[in-house]
Order: structure tokens, then sequence, then C-alpha cells
């Protein structure tokens, strides 16, 4: 069908460009005497089957190149197009009124070459200014629509900072580990949630695992993201945005964190790990976890049940009701036993806290 388009255009074209130009040609070759040829008609259908037997080698060409086409533009955020053709719509407006001032000069050159260099350049940048910067022009609208009208004109003195968009981007573990929905929700997490299509897709992947568990997790991803959907005040956006060139999620991740300038939402200790080699603001929920937990200081006493031996000779394992893990020095010959032990230091690391203890003197059966 697409093809068929193309032929009937090429078609239109050709008798357009043969009543323009064919009746000079004639008169060039000296054939302007032929009563037949002096016929604009003869003119325009010579000019269309002249065109229309061209396309028959050219429209397959047409045809890839309207596709590709297509495929770009479809990748391309809505609000991309929007914006970058309104730039290019004021771009365009603005070589108009330039282009319009230099005729008046009547400079030969200057007056039909200057105005068709204006409409390219001032069209290009134009439709760049409105694609680069949609985040800032949408904010600015809508800043200035949700204020009153006596304080409208107070938009002009805001601070980039208050203007700019605070953007975090969620990782699939995140996402899987469900918290990310409560803190939300007790609205401690500001600004939007992106979430990237890449990240989506291997959600998707993780759901539809042959394997239980991962299917399970996976199907609780997406959970997730449906409530977070549903009972946020602030937006949760799907983004669109691809790098094609690179294969691994997490480097997807960083290098949209720093096109957005975004911070990064996880709980994956490595993914930490990289963002901080590539100075990409990272927000760790296990950093958010160990900080709420209460605060247990060297040398206090805690109720503990060892349930098991350490990896070292002679040790025992407790854990908190949070599941912080207890490593009790001599506790191997307590276990199953409910004792008292006293703190004797506290490690803390973004992959979790860990307390180590000893035995209290007297013990509590």
């Amino acid at each position: 069908m697409l093809k068929r388009v193309i032929q009937i255009a090429f078609l239109l074209i050709g008798g357009a460009l043969g009543f323009v130009f064919l009746p000079p040609l004639y008169e060039f070759i000296n054939l302007s005497s032929n009563p037949w040829l002096n016929n604009p008609y003869v003119s325009i259908l010579l000019g269309a089957i002249l065109l229309f037997l061209l396309s028959f080698s050219l429209s397959d060409y047409f045809v890839k190149l309207i596709e590709w086409m297509e495929n770009v533009l479809f990748k391309i955020p809505a609000a991309d197009l929007l914006f970058g053709t309104f730039g290019l719509i004021v771009g365009l407006i603005v070589a108009f009124l330039v282009g319009f001032a230099i005729e008046r000069i009547q400079i030969p050159i200057i007056t039909e070459i200057i105005p068709i260099l204006l409409s390219i350049i001032l069209g290009y940048l134009g439709f760049r200014v409105g694609f680069t910067k949609r985040d800032e022009l949408s904010q600015m609208f809508t800043k200035s629509s949700s204020l009153p009208r006596k304080k409208q004109l107070d938009v002009s003195t805001l601070q980039v900072n208050e203007v700019k968009t605070n953007y975090k981007l969620l990782d699939t573990s995140v996402i899987i580990d469900g918290r990310i929905a409560d803190i939300s929700s007790t609205g401690f997490i500001e600004g939007v949630l992106i979430v990237p299509q890449f990240v989506l897709t291997e959600l998707q992947h993780i759901a539809d695992s042959s394997d239980t568990l991962k299917r399970t997790r996976g199907r609780r991803g997406l959970d997730i993201l449906k409530k977070l959907q549903d009972e946020r005040a602030t937006t949760v956006q799907i983004s669109e945005e691809d790098f094609e060139d690179v294969q691994e999620v997490d480097l997807k991740l960083v290098r949209l964190a720093k096109k957005m300038g975004a911070q990064i939402l996880t709980n994956d200790f490595n993914l930490n790990k990289v963002c901080e080699l590539h100075h990409v603001e990272v927000l760790n929920i296990n950093d958010l976890a160990n900080a709420v937990k209460p605060v247990v200081i060297p040398g206090e006493e805690m109720q503990v049940v060892v349930i098991k031996d350490g990896k070292e000779h002679n040790q025992g394992v407790a854990y908190l009701d949070d599941g912080t893990m207890i490593v009790v020095e001599g506790g191997r010959s307590y276990i199953g036993q409910s004792i008292t032990v006293t703190v004797t230091s506290v490690l803390q690391t973004s992959a979790g806290r860990m307390i180590f203890a000893k035995p209290k003197d007297e013990q509590v059966a």
C-alpha cells in the first residue's frame, strides 16, 4: 500500500515538473514550433509518465526510508516531539521575520540566499532547544498555571534548582524488594519515580521465568509497580529511553541517570559501588533501613536465642526481630538457649549490620 502511494506521488510530482520545466526545454532544443509540444497537457502527461517509470526503481528505497523514519519517531516520547515541533515553529517564525527585514535591503545574492540559510539554521536550533529543554519548559508552564494570577509575575524570580524536577530511577532489585512502596506511602520520597522500559522488560522476563521462585519475585515486582502508581501522590513514569549499544541493565541505569541528572534507588550492593565509581548519586534502601534501626551501643546487654554455630571456632549466631545478625563469641555451647549477651562491637555496611557480643557472666536459661 505504501509503495502504491509513493508511485502516485511520483506521478503527480512528475506532472507538475513537466508543466514547469518541459516548455523551456523545448525552446532550448528548438522544438517549440511543434504544436503538440506547445500543448501544456502534453507536457504534464510526459512529465508524469517519466517520473512514474522512474518510481519503479526508486519506490523501494523510499519505502525503506519512510519505515526507518517511523521507527525513529515511534521511539521518541510524545512530549519530546511536541516541544521539538514547538521550538521548530518558533525558529521558522523568527527566520521569516529576519528574512523579511533583509529583503528590504535589495541586494540580489543576499536577499535570495540568506533567508533560506536562516530558515534552516534557526529552524534546527529551535527544534533542538525545544527537544532538549522539554522538562524545563513543561515545569515552567505547570508552575505558571498553578500559581494565583497575582503571583504569576514571581515565576521569573524562581531559582533553577526550584524549577528542576527531582527524578529517581528504580532498578529491578528495589522493585522486587517491595519496601519502596511502603516508604513511598509515608511521603519521605519526593520527586518523580522513573521506571525505565529496559528495567520493566527485565522484570517481565523474570515474571515469565520457568523457575517458580523467580516467577513469584517477578510478579511481586509488577504488583509493587501497580501499587506505586495507585497510591503515590507524585507521578510514576515509564521512560522509553534506551541505550542499544549497552547490554547490561545496571550500566544503562547509570547512563540514564547521568543524562537526566537523576538519582538511582536500589538495594543492590554492587550497583551501589558502580554508581560511586561513575559519580552518580544513589539512594540505597538498605542504608535507610540501617539508619532507622535502634542504636546498639557497645556494653549494652540484650536477650537473644542462639540458633546455630558461627563460621569461626566456638561462635554462635542469633538474630534480632528485624533480622540483624548477632555473632556471639563462645556461644556455640548455648545453641537453642536464651541467654543474655553483652555487645562488644557493631559493624555497619551498605550490605547490612552485624553485632558482635559475648555471653554475660550470669546466664539466663
